[in-house]
């Protein structure tokens, strides 16, 4: 720095025409050494604040529709448009920007009068240099003679699996009927963080309804049914009372210097639960159809239907020409081609009849002309057939030349299946053999089991059962810690189009009881004469298995294998053995759904046994954190204390500003 100064002091001496352009470099070399802190300077850990407003924070009788807040330094403003929330909501967008030491708010709604406006901007606020972090900060104004100031707060949770959810939309309503959802929006509102929680803010006293919406089109109504909507019939009476909390003083990063008590004002209800579901899709209409491939065609509805549509071919016989094959649901539909003639015809115009949601909601029938066109056509499938047939034909001459074996007829490829199994069993796994097409023909005298009892294999009674269009279980009585072997003899199986099966062995040990765990849950709480289905879950919060609690709240899991668990139950109160979504407007809740708050870790030979009350905690603190795929968002730290550290590092004292 002296060397810097003694070269300007020179030049200004020669009275240098650069003399302007050493002023400014050593100013600008000061000013960043102030800022990098060579010297040991004191490092910015001061949050911004307001210094003045217009109108004026909690100010009456306002009647502008700009909000211009003033800090006492430069800031930066993060995502307005997700994190800052104005009440009461703005059906036109309002305009939200930070210019150097201001936000400037403008709404583009009329005012309403004798209320309470909030502008909620969360923890979006910070410095522009450190990046210190506000805090959680809300301005206020009213266009009334008062301001309110109660709150309540809750969270958000998906009713099927209790995951938080980040962003939703929850308001208030003081009109009770149920249809006002559909008609007015929200009174004031509030957005859900990466915990699912929300505070509505500037609440007046009253007695008001919860409401919860993931209102895709932003009118802050409920609106369209694939919008997630969450609700209750609990009346909310907002209320306050004086309480305190520990607060921790640190002395630096590392070291607590004490644990005080703060009080502060506790605004209630502050647990309220909106389980939030979707209502189900059931509006049926044609998703799509398709020809991947040359055999088999692909009709795809939006929602099931005990009906299956009507086909008549329009460019050949549709009689005996198809092999279906149907989900659970009857919405994904697959025709096998039965005749290999079809099979090579490019397009096969179909007239469809099925049945369709009308504008009323109700089915009606509904037809449609479909040209099924092979993706491949024809020409192109002989001619690259033909290209793979020559190279076969060269390589075969090639080993006819060099005295090698050689075939005379290009070998077909077979029929290939696949078993169920890589070589184990559990004693509750069964056995399948799931085929690559439908089948023309079955041989189950070609399949063979045997037991192996000291050296020598044994036969044992085996049989062939078909559980759907191409799959098959292999029936038979497994035994634990034995060894079998299945081998099924070639041309077994015929597929639709002649292709035949090689003969196949396969060796297959059923695992002993030693090998496994079990887990019982013995469940309280609710109404054990309900259905009761609980489920097991592995650490990505899927099913592993599930089963029926008995008349006195039991469930069993035999034959576990070793490994940590979780555990998830619901309500089946229809009895139709799957967990059912709600219904706004017929009143209908989802299913209630639970979860049990610990993993549970089984080990070979171990019985572990657990009691649950599935009501004993709020349903907000079940699920556990390890299978919450929505996780907290990161909270700002504020830069804490930094130079009180750097003071001990100099020898230097440090006072905070202000002391």
């Amino acid at each position: 720095m002296k060397e810097i100064i003694t070269i300007i002091k020179k030049k200004i001496t020669g009275k240098s025409i650069l003399l302007p352009l050493y002023l400014f470099t050593l100013l600008l070399f000061v000013s960043c050494a102030r800022m990098g802190s060579p010297d040991g300077g004191w490092y910015d850990d001061t949050p911004p604040h307001v210094v003045s407003s217009t109108p004026e924070d909690q100010g009456v009788n306002a009647k502008t529709k700009k909000v211009t807040i003033n800090f006492n330094e430069y800031i930066k403003l993060e995502d307005a448009q997700n994190k800052v929330i104005i009440s009461p909501p703005q059906i036109e967008m309002p305009e939200i920007k930070a210019a150097g030491r201001r936000i400037i708010v403008e709404l583009k709604d009329s005012l309403k009068e004798n209320t309470t406006y909030t502008v909620d901007f969360s923890d979006a606020i910070s410095d522009n240099n450190e990046g210190n972090p506000m805090g959680n900060y809300t301005f206020s104004f009213s266009t009334g003679d008062h301001i309110d100031t109660l709150e309540v707060s809750g969270y958000c949770l998906n009713a099927q699996n209790l995951e938080p959810i980040k962003g939703m939309m929850v308001g208030l309503y003081n009109d009770f009927t149920d249809s006002i959802v559909h008609k007015e929006p929200m009174m004031r509102v509030s957005r859900t963080n990466g915990s699912g929680r929300f505070t509505i803010k500037g609440v007046a006293p009253g007695i008001y309804r919860c409401f919860a919406l993931e209102d895709k089109d932003g009118d802050f109504l409920f609106s369209q049914k694939n919008e997630m909507v969450g609700f209750n019939h609990d009346s909310i009476m907002p209320s306050w009372k004086m309480d305190a909390r520990p607060d921790t003083l640190w002395l630096d990063s590392l070291h607590i210097k004490d644990i005080i008590s703060t009080p502060f004002t506790h605004f209630l209800p502050d647990d309220i639960t909106l389980l939030c579901f979707q209502e189900p899709q059931t509006d049926r209409f044609l998703l799509k159809t398709e020809r991947n491939t040359p055999e088999r065609l692909g009709i795809f509805f939006t929602y099931g239907s005990d009906s299956l549509p009507r086909l008549r071919g329009l460019n050949f016989d549709e009689k005996d020409a198809f092999v279906l094959e149907a989900s659970q649901k009857n919405d994904t539909l697959t025709y096998w081609l039965a005749d290999t003639t079809l099979v090579n015809q490019d397009t096969l115009e179909i007239e469809t009849t099925y049945l369709m949601t009308d504008s009323l909601g109700a089915l009606v029938s509904h037809t449609d002309t479909i040209a099924f066109t092979a993706k491949t056509p024809y020409a192109k499938r002989m001619k690259a057939k033909q290209k793979e047939f020559e190279e076969w034909q060269k390589e075969q001459e090639k080993k006819k030349k060099r005295n090698e074996p050689y075939d005379s007829i290009m070998p077909v490829d077979p029929l290939r299946f696949k078993l169920s199994t890589n070589g184990f069993l559990d004693p509750r796994q069964r056995l399948y053999v799931e085929m690559p097409e439908p089948l023309s023909r079955c041989d189950t005298s070609a399949i063979h089991l045997y037991l192996k009892v000291d050296t020598l294999w044994n036969d044992q009674p085996v049989s062939l059962r078909q559980r759907d269009v191409r799959r098959y279980e292999i029936v038979a009585d497994w035994v634990m810690g034995q060894e079998y072997k299945v081998e099924i003899d070639s041309a077994a199986f015929q597929g639709l189009y002649g292709a035949v099966s090689d003969a196949t062995k396969q060796g297959i040990k059923v695992r002993t009881e030693d090998e496994y765990s079990s887990l019982v849950m013995e469940l309280s709480g609710v109404n054990l004469s309900d259905s009761i289905i609980v489920q097991l879950l592995d650490n990505g919060d899927k099913v592993v298995r599930q089963t029926l609690a008995d008349a006195d709240g039991v469930a069993e899991f035999a034959y576990l294998k070793a490994g940590t668990y979780y555990v998830r139950a619901y309500i089946d109160l229809n009895g139709n053995g799957q967990w059912d979504t709600g219904i706004y407007d017929q009143d209908l809740q989802p299913e209630p759904v639970y979860y049990f708050h610990e993993k549970l870790d089984c080990k070979q030979k171990w019985d572990v046994s657990r009691q649950w009350n599935l009501t004993a905690r709020p349903r907000y603190q079940q699920k556990p954190m390890a299978i919450t795929k929505q996780k907290p968002d990161k909270q700002k730290q504020q830069l804490k204390n930094r130079n009180m550290q750097r003071a001990r590092d100099l020898g230097k004292e440090y006072l905070p500003k202000g002391l």
